[in-house]
């Protein structure tokens, strides 16, 4: 086996290098066209992605953390309104509550999926609770099926939040649906490393609902439905000409990008699945699995040596999330006094992230896996 091997946790320049043919042009003629700003390349990426998603509205915006804000301010709550989120995840779900000055509540998560607990969401409702966003993470659907029945039952909005599963394919009732198409608003993130990702930031949201669509519209554009007649208050958060055209070009290779993460996955659930400390990432019936992250559970408090041990060997790996956020500082004033949600805080002590992209190639992640399998 090559010791030689340059792994990355996640190539980006390879995958550029072999789209480059496709790019480089399209970057090109935003730069010579001079549109940088809403040029026709950012319209057409919309309507692409409307046609590959299977839903009325794609509104792009100017990143993720953007696009989560947006559908909570299209879907008028009032200060103190609760909206529930799992607390296994990346901030910016529950960033965006806060800073609309609405109050989070974090509930624990399923511990195969990484997701939330669809009991534990149904148990926090209230008087006061008016939304939830279930974050699909590392790249696999939430319970969408319970938890669509429990919002409609309590008559809450959902936002979904599908910026590590764009692309996921999800059974509801039979039929096939795109996470992030089955809630009141999905939301996504364009950043680089994502399924499908821009040069830079990027982020949108999609609805079926004609009227929060024209909403989410006007708050990405300072509350305005045409310029200078401002109707509500809003933002400005826009998708760069450039990046459009970048992600146009990409959109047509999703499948193929989604294909190959499944197909080194494949590889990893092969090598590792007699590795006695290694949990491996288990898929749920209903959701296809895009694996924009291969996230294990290090059982017996080892994580960190095999960190260490994985990094002294050539091989990067990462922990999403060192800390669930019911645990970080900034969100105790909004939380009741000692909450304790045991799933979220076990996994954040075992999990760890290997490398997974586009480009991994077999021997690569026989190396990999042959290292862990080592580790004693």
């Amino acid at each position: 086996m090559n010791n030689d091997l340059n792994i990355q946790m996640v190539d980006l320049t390879g995958q550029y290098e072999r789209l480059k043919a496709e790019i480089a042009p399209a970057v090109d003629r935003v730069i010579t066209g001079g549109r940088y700003i809403n040029g026709p390349e950012v319209h057409r990426f919309s309507e692409a992605l409307e046609q590959y998603l299977d839903v009325r509205h794609v509104v792009p915006c100017g990143n993720g953390t953007d696009a989560l804000q947006a559908a909570l301010m299209a879907l008028d709550l009032q200060p103190g309104d609760e909206v529930i989120s799992s607390s296994f995840s990346f901030v910016a779900s529950v960033e965006a509550v806060v800073l609309l000055g609405l109050k989070p509540v974090l509930v624990d998560i399923d511990p195969k999926t990484f997701n939330i607990d669809p009991e534990a969401f149904r148990k926090a409702i209230t008087d006061r609770t008016k939304a939830v966003i279930p974050v699909h993470l590392f790249g696999q659907g939430a319970s969408m099926d319970e938890v669509m029945q429990i919002a409609r039952e309590h008559q809450l909005h959902v936002i979904e939040d599908a910026a590590q599963s764009l692309g996921a394919d999800y059974s509801l009732n039979g039929k096939i649906r795109k996470l992030g198409t089955i809630g009141h608003i999905g939301c996504t993130s364009f950043f680089p490393t994502k399924n499908l990702g821009c040069y830079g930031d990027g982020g949108a949201c999609f609805t079926n609902d004609d009227a929060l669509a024209e909403k989410l519209r006007m708050i990405v554009n300072h509350g305005a439905r045409k310029k200078y007649f401002n109707e509500r208050v809003g933002m400005n958060s826009r998708l760069d000409t450039i990046q459009a055209a970048v992600l146009e070009a990409k959109l047509n290779h999703l499948d193929d990008f989604i294909s190959r993460r499944q197909k080194a996955a494949e590889v990893y659930l092969r090598e590792l699945k007699d590795v006695s400390f290694i949990v491996l990432p288990q898929k749920c019936e209903e959701a296809s699995h895009t694996f924009n992250q291969f996230t294990v559970r290090v059982t017996g408090g080892r994580r960190d040596a095999l960190k260490q041990y994985l990094k002294e060997n050539g091989i990067p790996s990462m922990v999403y999330y060192p800390s669930p956020l019911h645990h970080q500082p900034v969100f105790a004033p909004y939380l009741k006094e000692g909450v304790s949600l045991p799933v979220s805080e076990e996994v954040s002590r075992q999990v760890l992230s290997l490398p997974m992209h586009t480009e991994l190639t077999e021997e690569e992640l026989i190396f990999i896996s042959q290292k862990i399998k080592q580790f004693s």
